[in-house]
Formats: structure tokens, sequence, C-alpha cells
């Protein structure tokens, strides 16, 4: 028999999942509040399920070694800009959050006295790279799925902003990383199931570009079961939140019935809030305001440079780099005063263009 819970583990697990918790929290209690239960429509329910069978395919290709066999590769001379390459390249791919799971245990290597400025230029890569592709992110997953928006207008969209400050970090990465050079681990090798798994990711990604059926996805969903029962171990909390944010938002948008039209405001509004709330909330808070979505989707993703909490990409590689050393201070100054300089730059593209 499992033991129960104890308060300590109870509290440790509502801090661990502060975006759950807060969401939860404010569904209960906005429902109390308007005694009203929150309505769903069927597209929530979609974006759930895409995004299911998106981090279940993940998993598998974790289990099978695909991002073993890729870090694999980075080791050598230019390790640093090798690794910021893959970082941001990949977060198109496989979202900003693996990506770094993929690529900071290979900086973790690293026993330069740069290596907390290494690992700051990965997570802003990360969320570079990821700002690019309707599926870099779950708040650009989001966004695509719930305005109905055509490939094309996304990546025109968006493009410059990822590609500026992609352009910013390879400057940045040969100024400060030149020299940077480490051993990385070969001994996984490409799989006969990595290849099925990329084969039925790319299934899904044109199904996500509503190239295909969605209920194609029931399909990948079963085959990758098949191949690895292990998928189905994914971030249930992850959907959870997504849940109760669904229906908070919805709450909110019946107290207030009107929008933000204003595209500044819009962008203003998403930008600021996903430094305090993370961008993925912040960007199912807005949609529920405005159909402004070039300007939710800039300041979401702008809005994850900046603060710690901007982004979960960012989390990451702060834990990451606690594993190895105990010094935060030096690792912060520099993690905010590089992240606001791309926030910067961010709401200044955003400032030209529209």
């Amino acid at each position: 028999m499992r033991a129960i819970p104890s308060r300590n583990q109870l509290l440790e697990f509502l801090i661990r999942e502060w975006i759950l918790t807060a969401s939860f929290t404010g569904l209960i209690l906005s429902s109390l509040i308007l005694r009203r239960l929150p309505s769903y429509s069927p597209e929530d329910f979609e974006i759930i399920f895409v995004l299911a069978v998106f981090l279940a395919l993940i998993r598998g290709l974790e289990e099978a070694g695909f991002f073993e066999v890729m870090t694999g590769f980075l080791g050598g001379d230019a390790s640093g800009l090798k690794l910021l390459g893959a970082t941001f390249f990949l977060s198109m791919v496989v979202t900003n959050d693996v990506a770094l799971m993929a690529t900071l245990p290979v900086a973790l290597r690293c026993q330069s006295q740069r290596k907390a400025l290494l690992i700051v230029y990965l997570a802003i890569a990360a969320n570079a790279g990821s700002s690019l592709s309707p599926f870099g992110n779950p708040q650009n997953l989001f966004i695509y799925w719930f305005y109905d928006l055509h490939p094309g207008a996304f990546l025109k969209t968006i493009a410059p902003l990822s590609i500026v400050c992609g352009g910013l970090l390879l400057i940045l990465g040969l100024i400060f990383l030149r020299g940077l050079r480490f051993e990385a681990c070969r001994d996984v090798q490409f799989n006969q199931s990595i290849g099925i798994y990329l084969g039925l990711f790319l299934a899904l990604v044109v199904t996500i570009l509503k190239i295909f059926p969605l209920w194609l996805g029931w399909i990948v969903l079963a085959l990758a079961v098949f191949l690895d029962y292990r998928v189905i171990k994914i971030d249930y909390f992850l959907l959870l939140t997504f849940l109760c944010f669904f229906g908070l938002t919805d709450n909110l948008a019946f107290v207030l019935k009107s929008s933000i039209k204003e595209i500044d405001h819009v962008f203003w509004m998403a930008a600021f809030s996903s430094q305090l709330i993370s961008n993925v909330p912040a960007a199912l808070l807005g949609a529920d305001f405005t159909r402004q979505w070039p300007a939710l989707l800039w300041g979401v993703n702008v809005g994850g440079f900046g603060s710690l909490v901007g982004s979960l990409a960012n989390l990451i590689a702060f834990r990451f780099y606690l594993k190895q050393s105990s010094s935060q201070g030096h690792f912060l100054l520099l993690f905010h005063l590089w992240g606001y300089l791309f926030f910067a730059l961010g709401s200044g593209l955003f400032w030209l263009l529209y």
C-alpha cells in the first residue's frame, strides 16, 4: 500500500507545480464568485489532445535514445557554437524545453569559467528558435490552433523575431564562446525505434499543420504506445494546467465581456504578464480577450526572455546549472542582464514592424 503524502510533500508539490496550483485556484474561486461553470469548446479539447500526443512522441524519442545520439555530435572543436546552433534549431522541432534537456547535459561537461554564460545563451537560443515554429513551444501550438492559422501566415509574422535574435546569438557566441571545447558521449547509436518515432512525429506535424485530419493523431498515439508503453508517462500536470486555464479565462471573459483591440496593448499585456505568470498561461489568458493574434504571438514569445519565470525553459536551465554550482548570484545576474537585453530587442522589433 502506497504511503499517504505528508504535509511537507504536498507543499513541495504545490510549490513545484505553482502554475497548475494558481490556475486551479483561480478556476475554483472565479466559478464560486460568478456562480457559473466555465464553458469549454471542442477546440479546447482538440488542443489538449494534440499536445498529449506530441508529449508522448517526445517521450518515445527520449526512451529510444534520440537525444543522446544528437548530443554525441556536439563535442570537439567549437563545442559552444555547435551547442547554440543545435539548441536553436532543435527547439523548432521538439520544443524549447526538450531541446534544452538534450543539450544542457553536454554543456555541464564544460570546465570553463564561462559555463554559466553558455547555459544562459542556451536558454535564450531555445526561446528564440522555438518562437519560429507552430510546435516549438506550447504557447505557439495553442495560438496556431486556437486562431486556426495558416502555416505561411504564422511563419511570416514571427520570423523577424527568431531570425534577428538568432543572428545576435551567433555574434555573441563568436565573441564570448570561441575556444570552448569538450567531448560528448558517443555510446548510443541511431536505431530502428528512433526512425519509427521520427516518422510518427512527421505524421503528427502534418496533422498540426491541418494537412491531414485530426483523427490521424489517434493512430499515431496507438502506434507509439504499441512500440513502447512508457510513452504514456508524460507531463499530465501540463495538460491539466491547460484545462484549468481554459476554464479560468472563460470566466474572466464572462466578467469583462470586452476585447483588447489596440495591437500594442495586446503585445504589452502578453509580454509583461509572461514575466509574472510565464508565457504559456499568458497566451491562454490573452486569447479570450483579443483577435489580434500577431501581437499576442509576439508578446508571449518576447515575454519568454527576461525573468526566470518568463518561460519554463528558463527554469530548466537554472535547475541544470544548480546541479554543479551553488553560486546562484553570478548566474542570475548574467541571466537577467542578457535576458532583458533580448526582451528589449524583441520589443523594439515589434514597435518597428507594427
